[in-house]
């Protein structure tokens, strides 16, 4: 569950990042730096939330 947590929180911080590159704040053209942070965390939450799932699956399963 933390680290769910913690990928939902990168992800919060990238997409905040992001956003200060379009209007009103920037120019509407995001920095390929911002992109691909933006994109590893989102790819991060993806798979910390997969792991859980599976936990939990094997909670109810009895296996673990």
């Amino acid at each position: 569950m933390a680290r769910v947590m913690t990928a939902t929180q990168r992800v919060q911080s990238a997409f905040a990042s992001l956003q200060t590159q379009f209007p009103p704040a920037g120019s509407g053209q995001p920095s390929q730096f911002a992109l691909q942070t933006f994109d590893a965390a989102l790819q991060e939450l993806e798979d910390a939330q997969a792991a859980f799932d599976e936990m939990l699956g094997d909670l109810l399963d009895g296996n673990r």
